[in-house]
């Protein structure tokens, strides 16, 4: 721990000196790279009035002048450059950068670095009143190659850096781990020392605690054995080689209807079925297995593992897992499926058969125009049909689905009525909507879903020259959406099963009512999604009221 502490310090010293000298230096060039471009860009405006008032003479004067002065003709030729020997050997600089900058907007600069020296020139260019480019250049060294220059230097005092940190390092890991090796182990809590080891001195005191108190932390690790097996909903036994009970909980006698102590009795007297028998023996032969039990209306799940000491078996432990559900899940996916392959099925015979007439051609000329509009219709509810089911579908696995957004169920409402206009004209149904404008934070998609769904069935399942009134209302603690009608209503012993899919508490006027059996559970799943409550509250032959109803804070 000594050295570890010891050779950290030293790593972050020596990190943070090396950083901190190449920021440094970088920041340093940079500063002095914008004060050289200053420089230059100041004496650019002396050296165009000593031109413009001496101009050969100022020329003649500077030739070694530090900065070079080049003057360049309207044409791009050199009349003069500080540094050339001959003029004339020097190239045209009309499509230089920096002049190219000077001809349009008055000045211009640019920056070459050379690729053999490391360095770079800095240019900058103005246009004089005489139509010539006045320009001066001077030689920049490169961050790198300075930096390269001042290494010596830089690894000099690094050295003295780490130097220094080491020695201040050795005397702060000495100070910091004094205290750690004078701890009083017998005695944790009565030690003064870092907060950071606190807890690890809490942790030895305990164990100390435990080793004292065996046997009263034997006593209460039983106690608390005791108490996870009486809460768990899974029934729990443990038998001896003998099939005698030796452990159970509540549970277990719940599940198989004993009301006495069941301790020191054999196990096979609480359930006598086969399968509850074969998980006993088997178990006590040694092989791990799994068996079902049915007991009244509930279905179970029996796991029986052995219990070996020695290579022997000496006893069981069995499991009763309640699979009720799951099997309910299991018989409502298996009546999807066979639904969902049955309205399929129908409109695509239709369909077929529809369109096998006409390809035989024994339909009569007149009657194409009737055939082609049945499968047009039957068309039509298989794309609905398929579109309910991939809603469900999105939101079962909650894919697909719009960001949750403030949306007005007043308007939403508005829209679906203005849709279904047309529906509720042909059997002279009349719609009202009442309330205010009222915001949920929810999916648009799936809110104008759930409430044209609801106003769709208010009207097909409502009676001739009957009403349907959709309300949205508010208060402090909900947001309610309700939508009423005059309908024939549902029986009380189906009103529990109408959000099922496909399910249709009339089936014989199914076809002519129309739909696809989904609407109600479209909105079930839809107001799960949103954290809504939905309530069914019908009369039959009188009319039914669905109500969604929102948390104000949701």
């Amino acid at each position: 721990m000594k050295r570890r502490i010891f050779g950290n310090m030293c790593i972050v010293a020596l990190a943070a000196i090396l950083l901190s000298t190449a920021l440094v230096s970088v920041v340093y060039f940079n500063k002095l790279e914008e004060r050289v471009k200053y420089e230059i860009k100041s004496e650019s405006g002396y050296v165009e009035t000593a031109i413009m008032l001496s101009d050969n003479d100022y020329l003649s004067a500077v030739e070694n002048y530090e900065t070079r002065i080049t003057v360049i003709n309207a044409d791009g030729s050199v009349s003069y450059d500080s540094k050339a020997k001959d003029k004339d050997t020097l190239e045209n600089h009309l499509y230089r950068p920096e002049v190219q900058a000077a001809l349009s907007n008055g000045s211009g600069e640019a920056t070459r670095t050379s690729n053999t020296l490391s360095e770079k020139t800095y240019y900058y260019a103005v246009l004089m009143p005489d139509g010539r480019i006045l320009r001066l250049s001077s030689t920049i060294s490169t961050v790198y190659s300075e930096f390269f220059a001042l290494i010596p230097w830089l690894l000099l005092i690094s050295a003295l850096a780490v130097a220094l940190s080491m020695v201040l390092a050795n005397y702060l890991t000495k100070r910091i781990v004094a205290p750690i090796n004078n701890l009083d182990l017998e005695n944790p809590k009565d030690n003064a020392v870092y907060d950071e080891i606190a807890p690890l001195l809490s942790k030895i005191s305990k164990q100390n605690e435990i080793i004292a108190h065996q046997i009263g932390e034997l006593q209460q690790k039983q106690l608390e054995f005791s108490t996870i097996t009486e809460n768990m909903s899974e029934g729990f036994l443990i038998v001896d080689q003998k099939t005698d009970i030796l452990s159970y909980n509540a549970s277990a006698m719940k599940i198989l209807g004993s009301k006495t102590s069941a301790e020191n009795k054999s196990v096979l007297t609480l359930n006598r079925s086969e399968s509850f028998r074969n998980a006993v023996d088997l178990a006590l032969d040694g092989k791990h297995n799994e068996q079902s039990l049915q007991i009244e209306k509930r279905r179970y799940t029996l796991f029986a593992n052995p219990v070996n000491r020695e290579n022997k078996v000496v006893g069981a432990v069995v499991v009763i897992l309640d699979v009720t559900e799951k099997a309910e899940r299991e018989k409502l996916r298996r009546e999807f499926t066979a639904n969902v392959s049955h309205e399929l099925k129908t409109p695509l015979t239709s369909i077929s058969g529809f369109a096998e007439i006409i390809k035989n051609k024994i339909a009569k000329p007149e009657d194409i125009s009737h055939f082609a509009d049945k499968i047009y219709t039957e068309t039509g509810h298989l794309i609905s049909l398929v579109g309910d089911i991939i809603k469900l579908s999105q939101l079962d696995e909650n894919v697909g689905v719009t960001e949750n957004e403030p949306v007005d169920l007043y308007l939403m409402a508005e829209s679906a009525i203005k849709r279904l206009d047309s529906a509720a004209t042909k059997r002279n149904i009349n719609i009202q909507l009442e309330g205010q404008q009222t915001f949920v934070n929810g999916s648009s998609q799936i809110l104008e879903e759930m409430v044209y769904n609801l106003c769709d069935n208010a009207i097909k399942y409502n009676k001739p020259n009957g009403s349907v009134t959709v309300s949205v209302e508010s208060d402090s603690q909900q947001i309610k959406l309700f939508v009423s009608d005059t309908g024939i209503g549902i029986p009380s012993s189906k009103i529990e099963r109408v959000f099922e899919r496909f399910y249709r508490v009339d089936k014989s006027h199914s076809k002519e009512i129309g739909g696809t059996g989904l609407g109600l559970a479209i909105v079930k799943h839809g107001a799960t999604y949103h954290g809504a409550e939905v309530i069914l509250d019908s009369t039959e032959g009188i009319g039914t009221t669905v109500s969604i109803i929102w948390k104000a804070n949701k």
